[in-house]
């Protein structure tokens, strides 16, 4: 299934936008206000958009579980993405964008890694 990591740009781009989207509503100048970020104002077309590629990063990472190359970057995602959860259920809303950034930062890393696994693939 080396066609499953063709999305690897996509999901890196994904990813890169949710860093920046995390920093809009978790934000030093959110946490400085004593602002809630659920209280703020997020369009359903961003919303819907948002979960929507969640869930396809979900599947998608499943779906590379049972290919045979990426496993064991697609394994790494999904541990780092269900530890980075684990931790912020847990933790103080001013931890949760410190853990948010370096969640993403590994998880880009493994995505790059798989970028890496797909080109050479490729030839």
């Amino acid at each position: 299934m080396p066609w499953l990591l063709s999305f690897v740009p996509v999901f890196l781009l994904f990813e890169l936008c949710q860093l920046v989207l995390c920093e809009r509503y978790l934000g030093v100048r959110q946490m400085a206000t004593g602002g809630d970020p659920r209280t703020l104002p997020m369009s359903e077309r961003l919303a819907f958009a948002w979960t929507l590629l969640l869930f396809l990063y979900w599947i998608w990472m499943g779906l590379l579980l049972g290919s045979s190359i990426g496993r064991l970057q697609a394994l790494a995602l999904f541990l780092i993405s269900l530890g980075g959860f684990l931790i912020r259920r847990n933790s103080p809303l001013r931890w949760v964008l410190v853990i948010l950034t370096f969640e993403g930062a590994l998880r880009i890393g493994m995505l790059v890694s798989l970028g890496g696994v797909f080109w050479r693939h490729l030839h």
